[in-house]
Parts: structure tokens; C-alpha cells; sequence
């Protein structure tokens, strides 16, 4: 059984014998505080967190990661409070141990929003101090491989949510021991029997093959050695997962996946990599574009290495990856290498890198949580966002940018700045004007235009692939439609007010203050958003501020609505839509209704639909069209016409020139004789629709149209 005497000499290797003390000390007063307390397996409780300590003692963490590591379970599991954990070892120690423990439990109906609310504590956390994830990781990685004690279905719930985020997350750091190991233990918990099956067919295919790979491997060490260079090669084992997705995901035997062997070959320094790369596309033929170069571009989590694939003897697929010494710990324990080289006492460029990047991911996370509507929107998000392969695209100034494989020019316009992608109207892609929602490819150079009054569109959220992107442009949204209602209220109220010969401006600031208390709405905005949004109204408002304002002596009963009607233009925004079913148009007799949720919704005063909403008086407006309008509205038409060729073209031709645009167009036939034309139109008013209908009737074979109406 491990001892905190295993730990501490293993600790010897790389800590001060004081720090190793102070180790040791949070050790016994873990023991002492889960004293009595054991595991689902039977063991005493405190073999956990001395086990998660040894796993961050394997990555060379620093002695307070290992303090936090042995006491993250105290202050929920036991008495023992934060002040008092930080009298006893310290402020940055009790900080850790806040942020990994496993926060106090609130009761929620879905066990998703608790997972949820978890994973944003921890992010917050997270941004305070970056170890609180590695330390967090280490205590996922031991409760994976301990459980055995669970039941089934508990099993396969904790190992989904680990493959979801926990595996991500430390792919996303860079973590690969942590990584691999977690989603080959989450592998075996959902699908034990393919795991086992994979396991024994590996093992088989390694004997078989054993000599293979020796033969490879010694033809690549004695070139190595001929040419003077340092390093080692070792061969390079695929795990369970990898190898149970490519065969899911490429439709692959298990026969043809394990044909590819892997070696990485570890050396000195940059120039010695570059100089193995020719030593062995010498020594085998490379496949044509399978040659990656994460030095000169490193992955985002700072993985660097150079990927190359050979043709071996017979045709045998080889895959080999050189790096250095210091890539090949940066690829093992990644963001955690930062504290491996600073328990060396040297600040090494690659782990700083590391930690700069993760610091950044973590910044682009708060970033996110900010704009998150709620807790499984953020995770969502994140869930998104870990990870995907990258693709590299340039600024104009060259500055390297990575982006998710599948990104558009939208989403690299909000990685430059969240203003930029809120202002962008178009791009240029290598000097060529290109659509935003044009797909990038590596080696691409952006230059994206904007305008100052330009906003985000709602069908941007259908193109988009990176989180960032997709937070933003909902978080800009819900503004412009916040931002609009607020002013469409205060249109709506002071309307209502001005038939009582008064006006929010004129109101005693008392009045307006009574009638938030009254409604407890916290601010005058809330208030007119929520009019404009249609879950008040206004005239129910205005009535109540007059009465207050005359001190209550205004009959209200004797009151009615104002029929005076609004102005519309048809570009008001995201609180003033148009109904469906009647498709109005400028020029059109209209009338309003305000709907809970959207605002006021435009029909016709013939709509069928009206009829329905008759029965709430308060919420109908009289609306009137003003005469500018830069807007074009959809209408739809239907034609009988006699069948012929080229009937289309010859309709497209005519609207076009009419100014207009064909946005869908349907045909069905009655008989073989008569046609069927279903079309849907842009228009700008009644006076251009009713133009085009002329045109279209001096066409000979044109029997009747109908403007469709529900």
C-alpha cells in the first residue's frame, strides 16, 4: 500500500526538504480530519487524496498543488473551514482547496443544471489560479480508476461526464497522460466489453508483430546513430479509444488500423528534428501531405512535434514523431510543465508559452460565462469548444490565428475582438471579397470590413462553430432586442400618456418610483421593456401614473385606450414583426398586436386571425405606415397559367426587370394544360406588388393571380 513515506521520497527528487515537510504535515491533518471516514471500496478515506497527490507528484507540481491535492475534500466532508485551513497552511493553499472542492450541493430538479453550476464555479476558480484544474483533473483521474465500487449506471453517467469534459479539458491544457488515461478508463466504464475485446486483440497483434517493429525501430536508431545525432526512438502505442473510434468513425477492421505502426523519436534540440526528418524521409518514401510541423505553428494547448508518415518495407504504413526533450514533457503534462521547469529553477519559453495560452483560453471562458443566458448555455458552449481539430489563418499584419476545422469568417471576426465580429459586414480572403459565411482553410489571410452601425444577424448562429462566436452574437442579440423594446415601450407608454395630456417627462419622479415599487420592477427600463415586450400594458401603466400624479383622484373606469395610431416603417427591429399569416405590406391597412415575448406583431385589418384576438381590447393598436421604408417584405402569389416551356424563365425575367426577387418558387400541375405557380416575392409596398401583378396579367397565358392570405 502507498504511504506518505513513498510519496515523500518520491517528492525528494525534485522538492526542498521544507516543502516536502509542509506536504506531509497537510497529509496527517487530512488523516486527522477524515478520520473514521472510508470509500465505497472500504478503504479509509484519506488513501484518496494521498493517491491524487501522487499523481500530480508524477507531473512535478509544486508543493502547494500537493498540499491542495490532500486536503480538497476537508472542507465539505469534514468541520473544517476555509479560514481556518488558511490560518493553518496559508491563503494560496485554502484558495486551491475552495476551488477544487466539490461544492456545497444545491438541489436541483436536473442533475445537468447541478453539473452545470459546478463547471462555471469552476471556471471562475479556475481563473484565479490555473492549478486548481490540474488538481481537479488528478482527483477526476483517481475516482476513474477506482470505480469499481459503483453501480453500472452510476459507472457509465461519471465516465460520459469525464469524456465530456474532464478528458477535454486536459486535451485542451495539453495533459496528454491525464488525457489518454482518462478516456481509455471512460472507455471501459460505458462499453466494457469492446474495450476488453480491443485490449486482447492489441496485445495479440503486438506479439505477432513484435518482430516488425524491432526491425523498424533498429533501422531507425542505426540511422540515427550514423548520422551523429543524439536521441532515443521508442515505439508509440496507440490507446483503447483512438483505436475503437477510427474504426467507428472510418469504417476500419481492427486488422487495418493496427497496420500502421508508430514511433516518435526524442533528440536534443530544434535543428537536430528538422535534421532527423530528412534522415528518415531518406530512409523510407513519405506519403504525399501527411507531413505536419507543430514546431513552427504549435497546437493551441502548445503541443509541438513534427508528424510525418512513411511508406515502410512491403508497403508498411509508419508514423513517426520527432520532437525535443522538453516538447516530449510539454506533450506528457502540457500546462502542468510550467511548474516541472520552474521546479527546476529554469523559466523555459515552452512551458511559459503553455501557461500564457491556457491563461488566454481561461480568459476567452469568462468571456463566454459573461454572455452565457444561463449555467447549460455556458456549458454547452464549452462542450463546443473542446475540441477540434485547427486550422491557422493570417491577419493582414501576419499574426497567426487558430480556429476550429469548419470556421467561417464570422467566427475568425470575433476571435480578432468581439466588436469587430458585432460590426462586420464583409471580408476579404487573400485580397478577394468573400461572404462572412465563407469556410476558411489553413493559410488563409482575413481582412475583415465593418461599419460603425452594423448589427449581428440572427442566421449568423447557423454558420458559426467556435463558442466565442456563438455567445457573442446571442449575447448582442438579446441586447438589440432589450435595447428595442425599451424604446418601443417608451413610444407605447408615452402614447398612452398623451391622452391624459401628459408625458413621462412631465411625471413627478414620486409618481413613477410609486408605480415601480408598486409593480416591484427594479428600474424605469425594466419597465418600459417589458411594455414594449408586451408583458405589461401601457395604457394600464399610463392610467395608473395619471391617478398616482393627481393623487388617485382619476376615475379610471370612465378611461378608454387611446386610438390614436403609431408609425411604423418596417425597420424597427427585433420588437415589431410581421404576422405569417397575412404577410402585410407597406401601404397596407394594418393593425397591431402586442404579443408577450416579441413585441407588437403587424396583420392586416382583413387578417382571419384578428378575429381571435378581439377579446383583449388593451393589446391592439392602431398602426399607420410612415413613408420611408428601405425595407423589402415577402409576399406570396399564386397563378393559374397555361403549361409551356421556358414558363420560368419568362416569369423570373419579368420580376426581375419589375425590381423585384423571386425568394421560392413552386409548381404544380392541375392537368396537362393548366399550371400552378406558388411564388414568393421581396416587394417594397403595396403600389410595387400591385405593379408587378399588372405586368404579369399582359402576359397572354396568365389567368388569375390571388395574393395568398392564411
Amino acid at each position: 500500500m502507498f504511504t506518505i513515506d513513498d510519496l515523500a521520497d518520491r517528492l525528494g527528487g525534485y522538492l526542498p526538504p521544507d516543502e516536502i515537510q509542509q506536504v506531509k504535515r497537510a497529509f496527517y491533518y487530512a488523516e486527522q480530519a477524515h478520520d473514521g471516514q472510508r470509500r465505497r471500496s472500504g478503504e479509509p478515506y484519506v488513501t484518496h487524496p494521498l493517491a491524487v497527490a501522487n499523481i500530480l507528484a508524477n507531473m512535478h507540481m509544486d508543493h502547494q498543488s500537493l498540499m491542495a491535492a490532500m486536503l480538497h475534500d476537508v472542507i465539505e466532508d469534514t468541520g473544517v473551514s476555509k479560514p481556518a485551513l488558511a490560518e493553518q497552511f496559508g491563503e494560496a493553499v485554502a484558495e486551491l482547496v475552495d476551488g477544487v472542492s466539490k461544492l456545497t450541493q444545491i438541489t436541483f430538479e436536473d442533475k445537468a443544471v447541478a453539473q452545470a453550476e459546478n463547471f462555471q464555479k469552476m471556471v471562475m476558480a479556475m481563473s484565479r489560479d490555473i492549478r486548481v484544474i490540474i488538481v481537479k483533473l488528478a482527483d477526476r483521474l483517481h475516482n476513474m480508476r477506482t470505480l469499481g465500487a459503483l453501480r453500472p449506471e452510476k459507472k457509465r453517467r461519471i465516465a460520459r461526464e469525464t469524456l465530456e469534459i474532464y478528458a477535454r479539458i486536459a486535451n485542451r491544457l495539453g495533459i496528454n497522460t491525464i488525457r489518454v488515461e482518462l478516456e481509455d478508463l471512460s472507455f471501459q466504464a460505458i462499453h466494457p466489453m469492446r474495450a476488453e475485446r480491443i485490449k486482447r486483440a492489441v496485445a495479440s497483434a503486438r506479439g505477432h508483430r513484435r518482430s516488425a517493429i524491432r526491425q523498424v525501430q533498429d533501422s531507425l536508431q542505426n540511422s540515427l546513430d550514423e548520422e551523429g545525432l543524439a536521441g532515443s526512438v521508442m515505439g508509440r502505442q496507440k490507446h483503447l479509444l483512438s483505436i475503437y473510434k477510427k474504426m467507428r468513425d472510418q469504417k476500419k477492421s481492427f486488422a487495418e488500423i493496427m497496420d500502421v505502426f508508430g514511433f516518435r523519436i526524442v533528440t536534443d534540440d530544434v535543428d537536430s528534428c528538422y535534421r532527423l526528418l530528412g534522415m528518415v524521409h531518406n530512409l523510407y518514401k513519405p506519403v504525399p501531405g501527411r507531413f505536419k510541423d507543430y514546431i513552427a505553428i504549435p497546437k493551441a494547448n502548445g503541443y509541438q512535434s513534427l508528424h510525418t508518415t512513411l511508406f515502410g518495407s512491403g508497403g508498411m504504413p509508419i508514423e513517426v514523431q520527432i520532437r525535443t526533450r522538453e516538447m516530449e514533457a510539454m506533450a506528457n503534462n502540457g500546462i502542468a510543465a510550467h511548474w516541472l521547469y520552474k521546479a527546476g529553477q529554469t523559466d523555459h519559453p515552452i512551458a511559459e508559452g503553455s501557461h500564457a495560452r491556457a491563461r488566454s483560453w481561461i480568459k476567452g471562458l469568462l468571456e463566454m460565462q459573461r454572455h452565457a443566458g444561463d449555467s447549460l448555455e455556458f456549458i454547452e458552449h464549452v462542450k463546443n469548444d473542446l475540441f477540434p481539430d485547427d486550422i491557422y489563418v493570417f491577419t493582414p499584419k501576419g499574426d497567426i490565428m487558430e480556429l476550429p476545422q469548419g470556421a467561417t469568417v464570422i467566427d475568425f471576426a470575433y476571435s480578432v475582438h468581439t466588436d469587430i465580429g458585432n460590426r462586420c459586414i464583409a471580408c476579404r480572403i487573400d485580397r478577394h471579397l468573400a461572404p462572412l459565411s465563407s469556410r476558411l482553410q489553413s493559410g488563409q489571410t482575413l481582412e475583415i470590413i465593418t461599419a460603425p452601425g452594423a448589427r449581428p444577424n440572427l442566421a449568423w448562429l447557423n454558420v458559426v462553430v467556435t463558442a466565442k462566436a456563438r455567445s457573442a452574437i446571442r449575447h448582442a442579440l438579446k441586447h438589440q432586442q432589450q435595447d428595442e423594446a425599451i424604446q418601443l415601450g417608451r413610444r407605447l407608454l408615452n402614447k398612452s400618456l398623451a391622452e391624459f395630456e401628459s408625458s413621462l417627462e412631465e411625471l413627478p419622479d414620486g409618481s413613477l418610483a410609486t408605480l415601480l415599487a408598486e409593480l416591484d420592477v427594479k428600474n424605469e427600463d425594466s419597465l418600459l421593456e417589458s411594455i414594449g415586450l408586451g408583458t405589461r400594458v401601457a395604457y394600464v401603466a399610463a392610467r395608473r401614473l395619471v391617478a398616482l400624479q393627481h393623487g388617485e383622484r382619476l376615475p379610471a373606469t370612465e378611461l378608454q385606450p387611446p386610438q390614436e395610431p403609431i408609425m411604423i416603417s418596417g425597420a424597427e427591429g427585433m420588437v415589431i414583426k410581421f404576422a405569417r399569416c397575412c404577410h402585410p405590406l407597406p401601404g397596407d391597412p394594418v393593425i397591431g398586436h402586442l404579443t408577450v415575448g416579441k413585441g407588437i406583431v403587424v396583420h392586416r385589418t382583413e387578417c382571419r386571425n384578428l378575429a381571435e384576438l378581439k377579446s383583449d381590447p388593451d393589446k391592439r393598436f392602431a398602426l399607420e405606415w410612415s413613408e420611408t421604408s428601405g425595407e423589402d417584405f415577402p409576399v406570396p402569389l399564386r397563378l393559374e397559367l397555361e403549361s409551356r416551356r421556358g414558363l420560368v424563365a419568362e416569369l423570373a425575367s419579368l420580376i426581375t426587370d419589375a425590381d423585384a426577387n423571386i425568394e421560392r418558387i413552386g409548381i404544380e400541375e392541375r392537368d396537362a394544360r393548366l399550371s400552378i405557380v406558388n411564388l414568393t416575392l421581396s416587394v417594397r409596398n403595396r403600389v410595387h406588388l400591385a405593379r408587378i401583378i399588372k405586368r404579369l396579367r399582359n402576359l397572354s397565358h396568365v389567368g388569375k393571380i390571388t395574393r395568398l392570405d392564411n
